[in-house]
């Protein structure tokens, strides 16, 4: 039998471990990539299109954190929308977790709506899913867990 403390800890194992990346809304990855290599020092060392979320993403490594560069790559994707309504900038901030389930589980057990109720396949090698910025003060939040499918 579980007791006390340790029943708190076994529910509160699945948790975020770190801030996967920051997402960054923009409308031409040609002409934002250079302009991150030069802010960053470093080299964009991969891009990828998700054709189911219209988008195509760019990635660039900070110490244990990524920066992932968005523009859309369809007039209805997200982005596409994101950035009419708010223009380019900050679109959300994701983070690291064990298992993406287990976290959707807790969060939802505590009040946070999802836009998806289930995750999907993302960029970089990741399952996605996304928190409503209605629940969350007005920030997207992603919760990304390394794929084992690949």
């Amino acid at each position: 039998m579980i007791k006390g403390s340790a029943l708190v800890d076994l529910f509160y194992f699945y948790t975020m471990n770190k801030i996967e990346h920051i997402g960054i809304a923009v409308e031409n990855l040609s002409i934002a990539i250079p302009i991150y290599e030069k802010l960053l020092n470093t080299t964009c060392y991969k891009t990828e299109e998700v054709v189911s979320e219209g988008v195509k993403t760019a990635f660039f490594k900070i110490g244990e954190s990524k920066i992932e560069l968005l523009e859309a790559s369809n007039p209805e994707s997200p982005i596409a929308k994101f950035i009419e309504k708010r223009g380019k900038g900050m679109h959300h901030i994701a983070f690291d977790v064990d298992n993406i389930e287990e976290e959707i589980s807790r969060l939802t057990q505590e009040g946070f709506m999802l836009i998806s109720a289930s995750p999907k396949n993302g960029a970089d090698n990741k399952r996605i899913a996304f928190l409503h910025p209605k629940s969350t003060e007005g920030l997207l939040v992603e919760l990304c867990q390394e794929r084992s499918d690949s």
